[in-house]
């Protein structure tokens, strides 16, 4: 692939209201022209709505941060999580692979059970335990099998100051109650999205001057280094907040089953970023530096 100048590139982006999405629009930008959409402009449940849209734009790149992302309500829903995170990727690999272009996608650490306690690698089998890790990884095997150009990234607790994520409720929750219970027994690595982000730029400048797509294409571990609870995770945000302005006085450590949710969630969801590493260069901090960074409002 030769790649474009990168003020003649065309970069579409799907899902730029979302918590990754958002981010993106920003630390794409320098490296070309960026057209984003995002629900209702386009229903990606709709391929065919996805593909016109792809036809249109004529993009080398496509970053689709879009997807089906409500785990509980997927186990109800799944005809829908299937279209969003398997139908729609598969299209655009499909259309990738006979325009050369690249396609960066996201997946998740629910494409796995949970029942290692290493760091899982990006060979490990894959047994997710819910519909929406089932419609990701499918999606994940479409776009690999496409054989486009491609970088699969998958990420782990992911947050940010916008939208709906577990950062933002328990800063809403640290204000409204005096006790918390939170699940204790289940082990990830939060990550903050504007990281994501900005590792995700960089690692598509690095490919787009690479000789041979097909040496860089493939799955990426995409997290914050360290790991740690929802519990320990909770406390840390709760402590943040000014003791002024903070009525939760206790964080209570419960287990899975005292918190029993539709979806199956894994107990150990610690990826190793090693591949990353040697691919790009790439190291995000660890997860307790990020929250700092992203909780530093000035």
């Amino acid at each position: 692939m030769n790649p474009e100048k990168e003020g003649q590139r065309r970069i579409l982006l799907f899902g730029h209201r979302g918590q990754v999405g958002w981010e993106l629009r920003r630390t794409l930008a320098p490296l070309g022209r960026v057209y984003a959409f995002d629900y209702p402009e386009v229903d990606f449940a709709d391929a065919a709505a996805v593909e016109r849209v792809v036809e249109e734009v004529a993009p080398s790149v496509i970053v689709n941060a879009a997807a089906y992302t409500a785990v509980d309500r997927a186990e109800s829903e799944p005809e829908r999580a299937w279209q969003i995170n398997a139908v729609a990727p598969e299209r655009l690999a499909r259309w990738a692979r006979t325009r050369a272009a690249w396609l960066v996608h996201y997946s998740t650490d629910y494409v796995y059970d949970g029942n290692k306690r290493t760091p899982y690698v990006e060979t490990d089998p894959t047994a997710p335990l819910n519909a929406y890790g089932r419609s990701k990884l499918e999606g994940d095997r479409a776009v690999a099998a496409s054989g486009c150009p491609h970088l699969i990234f998958r990420l782990c607790w992911v947050y940010g100051m916008r939208g709906n994520n577990f950062l933002l409720t328990m800063l809403r929750l640290a204000r409204e109650r005096e006790t918390l219970r939170v699940v204790s027994d289940q082990i990830g690595s939060p990550t903050w999205c504007r990281l994501i982000a900005e590792a995700t730029a960089l690692a598509l400048q690095q490919v787009l001057n690479r000789p041979d797509p097909a040496l860089w294409s493939g799955v990426y571990h995409l997290r914050c280094a360290g790991e740690t609870s929802w519990y320990e995770f909770a406390r840390r945000i709760v402590e943040s907040v000014p003791e002024q302005e903070r009525k939760c006085r206790e964080v209570v450590p419960i287990r899975s089953e005292e918190y029993p949710a539709p979806a199956r969630r894994p107990a150990w969801s610690v990826m190793s970023c090693e591949k990353l590493e040697r691919a790009f260069g790439l190291v995000l901090p660890d997860w307790e530096t990020a929250l700092r960074l992203a909780l530093d409002r000035e």
